[in-house]
């Protein structure tokens, strides 16, 4: 896996490190077969702690990827791989979303992911970048930044990200365990796009990257 991420400040902003932003496509994800679930887990896990180690594709600054060994993760849990409904919308006009610098990045609606998580229900939005659309390989790209409990203790204080594609049909598989930190939860050097209000999840999420030790 090759992490995707936001320009350097004095570049285009797209998300939170190199290239393009968020992640790459993500590993299948079956939410019945748990065996197999929890193993794409700490697939994803140490694909990650793969980049962080390379100083090509670390955002971590050389004073902690010198003695980096790894990111401090959640253990791996099924119950928080959830099928979601995405409801789309398609009339949805572009915006400007405020990043953690002067810059912004063009997003759209792409569509509501609606989900229970413990027993609460909750409605979500989740982005397409417009530029990243016409890349080749992203136009099926989406992105779900959110906040929840846990954030400022447990989990980095400005919320965390999921990556994922656009489904078929009406069902989208939301693995919070895949829930990782924006760039400038490392490295202030990156401009990192602001999770919205409205896509605070009212639960403390054990999933995921935890809060970075080294900040």
């Amino acid at each position: 896996m090759r992490v995707i991420s936001l320009f350097l400040i004095g570049a285009m902003v797209f998300s939170c490190k190199g290239e393009k932003k968020y992640h790459d496509e993500p590993r299948s994800v079956s939410v019945t077969d748990s065996i197999g679930a929890l193993a794409a887990i700490r697939a994803f896990q140490d694909d990650m702690n793969e980049e962080f180690k390379n100083p090509e594709t670390s955002p971590l600054p050389d004073r902690y990827r010198k003695d980096f060994e790894s990111l401090d993760f959640f253990e791996a849990d099924t119950t928080y791989q959830i099928r979601a409904r995405l409801e789309r919308t398609p009339e949805s006009i572009p915006f400007l979303m405020p990043t953690t610098t002067e810059r912004t990045s063009k997003e759209r609606v792409y569509g509501i992911v609606r989900f229970q998580l413990k027993g609460k229900a909750f409605e979500l939005e989740v982005y397409q970048n417009e530029a990243l659309m016409q890349e080749e390989g992203y136009a099926d790209y989406l992105f779900l930044p959110f906040t929840d409990i846990t954030n400022g203790e447990l989990t980095y204080g400005g919320g965390r990200y999921l990556d994922l594609r656009i489904p078929e049909g009406d069902v989208i598989v939301l693995d919070f365990n895949r829930a990782y930190n924006p760039y400038c939860a490392y490295n202030k050097k990156y401009s990192c796009p602001l999770v919205p209000a409205k896509n605070h999840v009212d639960l403390p999420v054990r999933a995921g990257v935890r809060a970075f030790k080294g900040q």
